[in-house]
Protein backbone atom coordinates (compact mmCIF):
# COMPACT_ATOMS: atom_id res chain seq x y z
CA UNK A 1 0.00 0.00 0.00
CA UNK A 2 1.07 3.59 -0.47
CA UNK A 3 3.03 4.08 2.73
CA UNK A 4 2.26 7.63 3.86
CA UNK A 5 1.10 6.50 7.28
CA UNK A 6 1.94 7.84 10.66
CA UNK A 7 0.34 6.69 13.86
CA UNK A 8 -3.01 8.43 13.67
CA UNK A 9 -5.26 6.40 15.96
CA UNK A 10 -5.11 4.97 19.46
CA UNK A 11 -5.03 1.32 20.38
CA UNK A 12 -8.31 0.83 22.21
CA UNK A 13 -9.00 -2.17 24.43
CA UNK A 14 -12.30 -4.06 24.27
CA UNK A 15 -14.67 -2.78 26.92
CA UNK A 16 -13.48 0.81 26.62
CA UNK A 17 -16.35 3.30 26.56
CA UNK A 18 -15.94 6.25 24.19
CA UNK A 19 -18.15 9.21 25.02
CA UNK A 20 -18.56 11.89 22.39
CA UNK A 21 -17.56 15.38 23.50
CA UNK A 22 -20.40 17.16 21.75
CA UNK A 23 -23.27 14.67 21.49
CA UNK A 24 -22.49 12.70 24.66
CA UNK A 25 -23.33 9.38 23.01
CA UNK A 26 -21.57 6.38 24.55
CA UNK A 27 -19.96 3.63 22.45
CA UNK A 28 -18.54 0.47 24.00
CA UNK A 29 -15.64 -0.98 22.00
CA UNK A 30 -15.90 -4.71 21.25
CA UNK A 31 -13.00 -5.45 18.90
CA UNK A 32 -10.75 -4.04 16.19
CA UNK A 33 -12.01 -4.54 12.64
CA UNK A 34 -9.16 -3.07 10.66
CA UNK A 35 -6.70 -0.22 10.14
CA UNK A 36 -6.20 2.05 7.16
CA UNK A 37 -4.11 5.00 6.08
CA UNK A 38 -6.17 7.46 8.10
CA UNK A 39 -7.45 5.63 11.16
CA UNK A 40 -8.61 2.45 12.84
CA UNK A 41 -12.09 0.93 12.70
CA UNK A 42 -13.62 -0.82 15.71
CA UNK A 43 -16.78 -2.79 16.25
CA UNK A 44 -18.76 -1.07 18.98
CA UNK A 45 -22.14 -1.23 20.70
CA UNK A 46 -24.41 1.66 21.50
CA UNK A 47 -27.84 1.11 22.92
CA UNK A 48 -28.96 -2.30 21.64
CA UNK A 49 -27.22 -2.22 18.26
CA UNK A 50 -23.77 -2.73 16.79
CA UNK A 51 -21.93 -0.18 14.70
CA UNK A 52 -18.50 0.50 13.22
CA UNK A 53 -16.49 3.34 14.78
CA UNK A 54 -13.52 4.89 12.95
CA UNK A 55 -11.11 6.99 15.00
CA UNK A 56 -8.00 9.05 14.22
CA UNK A 57 -6.03 12.08 15.36
CA UNK A 58 -6.15 13.42 11.78
CA UNK A 59 -9.34 15.43 12.07
CA UNK A 60 -8.96 16.97 8.59
CA UNK A 61 -8.81 13.61 6.79
CA UNK A 62 -11.64 12.27 8.94
CA UNK A 63 -13.86 15.21 8.02
CA UNK A 64 -13.11 14.59 4.34
CA UNK A 65 -14.30 10.98 4.75
CA UNK A 66 -17.43 12.15 6.54
CA UNK A 67 -18.17 14.55 3.70
CA UNK A 68 -17.75 11.67 1.22
CA UNK A 69 -20.22 9.51 3.17
CA UNK A 70 -22.70 12.39 3.26
CA UNK A 71 -22.29 12.90 -0.49
CA UNK A 72 -22.85 9.20 -1.20
CA UNK A 73 -26.04 9.24 0.86
CA UNK A 74 -27.39 11.89 -1.50
CA UNK A 75 -26.92 9.67 -4.56
CA UNK A 76 -30.41 8.56 -5.53
CA UNK A 77 -31.36 4.98 -6.28
CA UNK A 78 -28.82 3.11 -4.21
CA UNK A 79 -26.87 2.96 -0.98
CA UNK A 80 -23.24 3.17 -2.00
CA UNK A 81 -21.46 3.36 1.34
CA UNK A 82 -22.29 2.61 4.96
CA UNK A 83 -24.92 4.87 6.53
CA UNK A 84 -23.44 7.59 8.73
CA UNK A 85 -24.69 7.55 12.33
CA UNK A 86 -22.63 10.06 14.30
CA UNK A 87 -19.62 12.40 14.08
CA UNK A 88 -17.86 13.60 17.23
CA UNK A 89 -14.59 14.04 19.15
CA UNK A 90 -13.18 12.00 22.04
CA UNK A 91 -10.87 13.27 24.75
CA UNK A 92 -8.97 10.20 25.92
CA UNK A 93 -6.70 12.28 28.18
CA UNK A 94 -5.94 16.00 28.56
CA UNK A 95 -3.38 15.88 25.73
CA UNK A 96 -4.97 13.07 23.70
CA UNK A 97 -7.84 14.15 21.53
CA UNK A 98 -9.25 12.19 18.59
CA UNK A 99 -11.90 12.61 15.93
CA UNK A 100 -14.28 9.74 15.24
CA UNK A 101 -17.33 8.89 13.26
CA UNK A 102 -19.79 6.01 13.58
CA UNK A 103 -21.38 4.17 10.66
CA UNK A 104 -23.60 1.15 10.18
CA UNK A 105 -21.94 -2.22 10.71
CA UNK A 106 -22.37 -4.39 7.64
CA UNK A 107 -22.36 -8.14 8.27
CA UNK A 108 -21.30 -10.24 5.32
CA UNK A 109 -18.46 -12.30 3.93
CA UNK A 110 -15.46 -11.50 1.74
CA UNK A 111 -15.99 -11.83 -2.02
CA UNK A 112 -13.53 -14.73 -2.31
CA UNK A 113 -15.24 -16.71 0.46
CA UNK A 114 -18.64 -16.16 -1.12
CA UNK A 115 -17.54 -17.40 -4.55
CA UNK A 116 -15.77 -20.40 -3.04
CA UNK A 117 -18.93 -21.33 -1.16
CA UNK A 118 -21.57 -20.59 -3.83
CA UNK A 119 -19.70 -21.10 -7.09
CA UNK A 120 -18.31 -19.10 -10.02
CA UNK A 121 -21.81 -18.69 -11.53
CA UNK A 122 -22.17 -15.68 -9.20
CA UNK A 123 -19.14 -13.83 -10.58
CA UNK A 124 -21.01 -12.16 -13.43
CA UNK A 125 -23.89 -11.11 -11.20
CA UNK A 126 -21.65 -9.57 -8.53
CA UNK A 127 -19.61 -7.88 -11.25
CA UNK A 128 -22.79 -6.28 -12.59
CA UNK A 129 -23.73 -5.06 -9.14
CA UNK A 130 -20.38 -3.36 -8.69
CA UNK A 131 -20.59 -1.79 -12.16
CA UNK A 132 -24.06 -0.42 -11.35
CA UNK A 133 -22.77 1.14 -8.12
CA UNK A 134 -19.63 2.53 -9.76
CA UNK A 135 -21.70 4.13 -12.51
CA UNK A 136 -23.83 5.93 -9.92
CA UNK A 137 -20.71 7.00 -8.03
CA UNK A 138 -19.06 8.33 -11.19
CA UNK A 139 -22.23 10.14 -12.25
CA UNK A 140 -22.16 11.87 -8.85
CA UNK A 141 -18.63 13.13 -9.57
CA UNK A 142 -16.57 10.71 -7.47
CA UNK A 143 -14.06 7.92 -8.07
CA UNK A 144 -13.72 5.17 -5.46
CA UNK A 145 -9.92 5.15 -5.69
CA UNK A 146 -8.88 2.44 -3.25
CA UNK A 147 -11.11 -0.30 -4.67
CA UNK A 148 -9.87 -3.67 -3.39
CA UNK A 149 -11.20 -6.91 -1.93
CA UNK A 150 -10.63 -5.70 1.64
CA UNK A 151 -13.12 -2.87 1.05
CA UNK A 152 -15.93 -5.15 -0.15
CA UNK A 153 -18.40 -7.47 1.59
CA UNK A 154 -21.13 -9.68 0.15
CA UNK A 155 -24.32 -9.41 2.17
CA UNK A 156 -26.97 -12.15 2.05
CA UNK A 157 -30.67 -12.30 1.15
CA UNK A 158 -30.28 -11.43 -1.64
CA UNK A 159 -26.52 -11.49 -2.19
CA UNK A 160 -25.39 -7.89 -2.56
CA UNK A 161 -21.91 -6.37 -2.62
CA UNK A 162 -21.44 -3.36 -0.34
CA UNK A 163 -18.50 -1.01 0.14
CA UNK A 164 -17.22 -0.83 3.71
CA UNK A 165 -14.48 1.84 3.48
CA UNK A 166 -14.74 4.97 1.36
CA UNK A 167 -11.54 6.58 2.64
CA UNK A 168 -9.92 6.58 -0.81
CA UNK A 169 -12.87 8.16 -2.62
CA UNK A 170 -11.65 11.13 -4.66
CA UNK A 171 -13.32 13.92 -6.61
CA UNK A 172 -13.29 13.30 -10.36
CA UNK A 173 -10.27 14.83 -12.08
CA UNK A 174 -8.01 15.01 -9.03
CA UNK A 175 -5.10 12.74 -8.12
CA UNK A 176 -6.00 9.51 -6.34
CA UNK A 177 -5.30 10.16 -2.67
CA UNK A 178 -5.11 6.59 -1.37
CA UNK A 179 -4.38 3.35 -3.18
CA UNK A 180 -3.11 -0.20 -2.74
CA UNK A 181 -0.33 -1.17 -5.15
CA UNK A 182 -1.72 -4.47 -6.47
CA UNK A 183 -4.97 -2.76 -7.56
CA UNK A 184 -3.35 0.48 -8.77
CA UNK A 185 -2.83 0.90 -12.52
CA UNK A 186 0.03 3.31 -11.89
CA UNK A 187 1.95 0.56 -10.09
CA UNK A 188 1.49 -1.70 -13.13
CA UNK A 189 2.45 1.04 -15.58
CA UNK A 190 -1.01 0.84 -17.18
CA UNK A 191 -2.07 4.44 -16.72
CA UNK A 192 -2.02 7.48 -14.48
CA UNK A 193 -3.42 8.01 -11.00
CA UNK A 194 -5.92 10.55 -12.23
CA UNK A 195 -9.35 10.08 -10.65
CA UNK A 196 -11.48 8.93 -13.58
CA UNK A 197 -13.82 5.97 -14.24
CA UNK A 198 -11.14 3.94 -16.03
CA UNK A 199 -9.01 4.02 -12.86
CA UNK A 200 -11.78 2.29 -10.88
CA UNK A 201 -12.44 -0.20 -13.69
CA UNK A 202 -8.80 -1.30 -13.72
CA UNK A 203 -9.01 -1.89 -9.96
CA UNK A 204 -12.32 -3.72 -10.44
CA UNK A 205 -10.67 -6.16 -12.87
CA UNK A 206 -7.88 -6.73 -10.34
CA UNK A 207 -10.47 -7.44 -7.63
CA UNK A 208 -11.87 -10.29 -9.72
CA UNK A 209 -8.39 -11.54 -10.62
CA UNK A 210 -7.85 -12.13 -6.89
CA UNK A 211 -10.56 -14.79 -7.04
CA UNK A 212 -8.16 -16.86 -9.15
CA UNK A 213 -4.98 -15.60 -7.46
CA UNK A 214 -5.85 -14.89 -3.80
CA UNK A 215 -2.17 -14.56 -2.88
CA UNK A 216 -1.62 -12.03 -5.67
CA UNK A 217 1.40 -12.18 -8.00
CA UNK A 218 4.46 -10.12 -8.94
CA UNK A 219 4.38 -7.77 -11.93
CA UNK A 220 7.65 -9.07 -13.40
CA UNK A 221 9.76 -7.30 -15.99
CA UNK A 222 6.80 -6.79 -18.36
CA UNK A 223 3.76 -5.91 -16.19
CA UNK A 224 1.32 -5.72 -19.11
CA UNK A 225 2.32 -9.17 -20.38
CA UNK A 226 2.03 -10.52 -16.84
CA UNK A 227 -1.53 -9.24 -16.49
CA UNK A 228 -2.61 -10.56 -19.88
CA UNK A 229 -1.21 -14.02 -19.14
CA UNK A 230 -2.81 -14.15 -15.71
CA UNK A 231 -6.25 -13.21 -16.99
CA UNK A 232 -5.97 -15.60 -19.95
CA UNK A 233 -5.12 -18.43 -17.54
CA UNK A 234 -7.87 -17.56 -15.02
CA UNK A 235 -10.36 -20.44 -15.27
CA UNK A 236 -12.87 -18.84 -12.90
CA UNK A 237 -13.15 -15.77 -15.11
CA UNK A 238 -13.74 -17.45 -18.46
CA UNK A 239 -17.31 -16.16 -18.77
CA UNK A 240 -16.35 -12.48 -18.40
CA UNK A 241 -12.69 -12.56 -19.45
CA UNK A 242 -13.09 -10.20 -22.44
CA UNK A 243 -14.56 -7.18 -20.58
CA UNK A 244 -12.15 -7.65 -17.68
CA UNK A 245 -9.23 -7.63 -20.11
CA UNK A 246 -10.56 -4.45 -21.77
CA UNK A 247 -10.83 -2.83 -18.33
CA UNK A 248 -7.19 -3.65 -17.61
CA UNK A 249 -6.17 -2.12 -20.94
CA UNK A 250 -8.16 1.06 -20.29
CA UNK A 251 -10.62 0.61 -23.16
CA UNK A 252 -13.68 1.66 -21.13
CA UNK A 253 -14.41 5.30 -20.33
CA UNK A 254 -17.59 4.49 -18.37
CA UNK A 255 -18.84 1.72 -16.13
CA UNK A 256 -22.03 1.60 -18.20
CA UNK A 257 -20.08 0.54 -21.29
CA UNK A 258 -18.43 -2.33 -19.44
CA UNK A 259 -21.77 -3.31 -17.92
CA UNK A 260 -23.33 -3.61 -21.38
CA UNK A 261 -20.56 -5.98 -22.48
CA UNK A 262 -20.98 -8.15 -19.38
CA UNK A 263 -24.77 -8.38 -19.86
CA UNK A 264 -24.29 -9.28 -23.52
CA UNK A 265 -21.90 -12.11 -22.62
CA UNK A 266 -24.21 -13.44 -19.89
CA UNK A 267 -27.17 -13.37 -22.28
CA UNK A 268 -25.22 -15.14 -25.03
CA UNK A 269 -24.10 -17.80 -22.59
CA UNK A 270 -27.65 -18.50 -21.46
CA UNK A 271 -28.84 -18.54 -25.09
CA UNK A 272 -26.24 -21.18 -25.96
CA UNK A 273 -27.39 -23.27 -23.02
CA UNK A 274 -31.00 -23.12 -24.17
CA UNK A 275 -29.96 -24.03 -27.70
CA UNK A 276 -27.96 -27.01 -26.42
CA UNK A 277 -30.95 -28.19 -24.42
CA UNK A 278 -32.89 -28.87 -27.61
CA UNK A 279 -30.53 -31.76 -28.30
CA UNK A 280 -31.78 -33.58 -25.23
CA UNK A 281 -35.18 -34.46 -23.93
CA UNK A 282 -36.11 -33.87 -20.32
CA UNK A 283 -35.17 -37.43 -19.37
CA UNK A 284 -31.69 -37.48 -20.87
CA UNK A 285 -30.53 -33.90 -20.23
CA UNK A 286 -27.25 -33.98 -18.28
CA UNK A 287 -27.68 -33.11 -14.58
CA UNK A 288 -24.71 -30.69 -14.82
CA UNK A 289 -26.51 -28.68 -17.48
CA UNK A 290 -29.74 -28.51 -15.52
CA UNK A 291 -27.90 -27.43 -12.41
CA UNK A 292 -25.83 -24.81 -14.23
CA UNK A 293 -28.86 -23.30 -15.92
CA UNK A 294 -30.74 -23.23 -12.62
CA UNK A 295 -27.89 -21.47 -10.86
CA UNK A 296 -27.64 -18.90 -13.64
CA UNK A 297 -31.36 -18.10 -13.48
CA UNK A 298 -31.25 -17.89 -9.68
CA UNK A 299 -28.23 -15.63 -9.84
CA UNK A 300 -29.90 -13.38 -12.41
CA UNK A 301 -33.01 -13.18 -10.22
CA UNK A 302 -30.94 -12.13 -7.22
CA UNK A 303 -29.17 -9.52 -9.34
CA UNK A 304 -32.47 -7.96 -10.38
CA UNK A 305 -33.74 -8.19 -6.78
CA UNK A 306 -30.62 -6.51 -5.44
CA UNK A 307 -31.34 -3.41 -7.52
CA UNK A 308 -34.28 -2.74 -5.21
CA UNK A 309 -32.36 -3.34 -1.97
CA UNK A 310 -31.53 -0.01 -0.32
Amino acid sequence: MKQTWKKQSPSIRPGTVITGKWHQRRYTIQKKLGQGAVGTVYLCVYGDRQAALKISDNSTSMMMEVNVLKSLEKVQGTRLGPSLIDVDDWTAAPQKKYAFYVMEFLQGEPLGHFIKKHGSKWIGVLLLQLLDDLERLHQAGWVFGDLKTDNLLVLAKPPKIRWIDVGGTTKMGRSIKEYTEFYDRGYWGMGSRKAEPSYDLFALAMVFLTLEYPNHFQKGTNPKATLMKKINDARLLRACKAPLKKALLGYYSTSAAMRRDVIRLMTQKQSRRRHSAYAYDSKTAPPAFAEGSGIFLAALFYYVSSLFVM
